[in-house]
């Protein structure tokens, strides 16, 4: 199926992380490309997103899942929603039923205003809840952060052997760890 005008359908699909799933966006959704980033949606700077934007012609249809998957704030969603309208891209976003060809209507417009400004509040109190929850956490002594990859007495013949003036490379490299780490286990 393609686009209004002759032009094409391109989806684009972005999950934060390389272990989660794309399955899920724009399942059974006709398309004639696809761009898939495995990037968090902080900013627009995504590899595919950015050849999604230079594939789109005048007369193609961008095909996002939601709103939250091209931008996650509402600054850079109307942005790039302006950006691809302007150059005769229509956007549509399947989740929540809206299609934006720069001939909106003043209500489409505040829908996507209120819309990617609820998206963007969701990350927010997410967020907020993740800072909440590690403040109480080390406040019950809890350890975060990955867990330490040397033994007691390994920590103590590393320690010694920097002490002694050896390279952090080559200690580096017997213990399996990076330089960083020598200088973080000398430190602490």
């Amino acid at each position: 199926m393609t686009a209004a005008k002759g032009g094409q359908r391109v989806g684009y699909i972005r999950v934060s992380s390389a272990d989660q799933n794309t399955a899920r966006q724009l399942d059974g959704v006709d398309l004639d490309e696809r761009f898939e980033d495995k990037a968090s949606g902080a900013s627009t700077n995504r590899p595919q997103l950015q050849a999604a934007l230079r594939h789109v012609r005048k007369g193609d249809v961008l095909v996002v899942h939601s709103m939250d998957r091209l931008a996650r704030s509402l600054a850079d969603l109307l942005a790039l929603v302006k950006e691809l309208t302007g150059r005769g891209v229509t956007v549509e976003f399947v989740k929540e039923a809206q299609t934006f060809t720069g001939d909106d209507t003043p209500i489409a417009k505040m829908m996507l205003g209120v819309m990617g400004s609820a998206a963007e509040f969701e990350r927010d109190m997410i967020r907020q809840r993740q800072r909440e929850g590690i403040t109480a956490a080390k406040a019950r002594g809890k350890h975060l952060g990955r867990a330490a990859i040397l033994k007691p007495a390994q920590v103590k013949e590393l320690r010694n052997r920097v002490a002694a003036g050896e390279d952090k490379a080559t200690i580096a490299q017997a213990f399996g760890i990076s330089r960083a780490s020598v200088y973080n286990y000398a430190a602490s």
